[in-house]
């Protein structure tokens, strides 16, 4: 017979609302995968947190940019790299299945990825390369945060990633992007 301290219990019980309330927000979005033009939209949208976009950025604005627009480039590519290696790292420490793989009622595109979940890469590394540029221009936030949260959303919509996944990709891209700038 095991037992568990009602401190402990009450601390599972939350923890069980607040995996549930995830999944339903989860199925709420991904519920619409059906929709032509979001799944276009999202499908699309959901490339500029890949590698080569971010990569390419960077270098971009490292290669052909001057003064501040080089050194933004500069600090997200510095972002990009240390906020990878700590998702390389994070999806070590907490093996989350993705929620194509644990919730049977999700809609996902063939061949999805089959590491883990958490946190989302492509959020990561999104608002790694977009905080700095809005440290150096603050009026490219108006077009840059859209971008960052499309992307999030998009991770949501595909069938890859849990809410808390892409909300832990947004705080550790943030924190690594102005981190970078400080550094540059």
């Amino acid at each position: 017979m095991s037992y568990h301290s009602s401190k402990e219990v009450l601390t599972l019980n939350k923890l069980t609302r607040m995996y549930n309330f995830e999944c339903k927000m989860f199925l709420g979005m991904n519920s619409l995968f059906e929709q032509k033009a979001l799944n276009r939209y999202f499908r699309s949208s959901t490339h500029l947190g890949g590698a080569f976009c971010t990569i390419f950025t960077s270098l971009a604005l490292i290669v052909f940019g001057k003064g501040n627009i080089r050194l933004a480039g500069a600090a997200g590519a510095l972002a990009l790299l240390v906020s990878h290696l700590q998702v390389v790292l994070m999806k070590k420490l907490f093996p989350r299945k993705r929620p194509y793989m644990t919730l049977k009622q999700t809609k996902v595109l063939h061949n999805p990825l089959k590491d883990h979940s958490f946190p989302s890469g492509h959020t990561t590394a999104v608002f790694s390369v977009i905080t700095p540029l809005i440290v150096f221009f603050p009026l490219l936030a108006l077009l840059l945060i859209p971008v960052g949260i499309t992307v999030g959303l998009s991770r949501i919509y595909l069938g890859l990633h849990y809410p808390s996944d892409v909300l832990a990709g947004m705080v550790l891209g943030i924190s690594v992007g102005l981190l970078s700038c400080m550094v540059i």
